[in-house]
This record gives structure tokens, C-alpha cells and sequence, in this order.
């Protein structure tokens, strides 16, 4: 049985990988915390469509490792 909030999660999730964007961008589109999305990404996700939760975590690790990568030059940089 389909809820009304996976509509949303599943434009949540084809948002990101259309943009590319990440969890905050797409928390501040949709007028939602981060951590929900986040939620709504690793959780919720997988029960509604298991091909596009596994693309969505393709993009979550790429913005991770992203992150990981700006955080280490901004240090060498000071």
C-alpha cells in the first residue's frame, strides 16, 4: 500500500540525482530538515524502490567522500 510521504521521497530522491544535489540542497528545496531527508534516503527508501535507493547511495557516498576530499585541502591550505 503506497503512502502519501513516498510521492515525496521518491521526488526527494529523483531531485538528487537529477542535480546531483546533496542532502542539505535537497532538504532546503523541499523545505525539510536534512536528517529527514537523510532518513527518508537510507530507510524509507529501499521499501518504495530498490533500484533508485541504490542510485541515491551511489550519490550519498560521492558527496561523502566530496566532502572528506574539501575538508582535507582546506586544512593543507591553513
Amino acid at each position: 500500500m503506497k503512502r502519501i510521504n513516498d510521492d515525496l521521497i521518491t521526488r526527494e530522491a529523483l531531485y538528487m540525482i537529477e542535480h546531483k544535489a546533496t542532502v542539505r540542497q535537497t532538504g532546503s528545496y523541499f523545505n525539510r530538515s536534512k536528517s529527514a531527508v537523510h532518513r527518508d534516503m537510507r530507510k524509507v527508501l529501499p521499501n518504495i524502490d530498490r533500484s533508485l535507493a541504490t542510485e541515491v547511495s551511489k550519490l550519498l557516498k560521492f558527496n561523502i567522500a566530496e566532502s572528506a576530499h574539501r575538508g582535507g585541502v582546506a586544512t593543507r591550505e591553513r
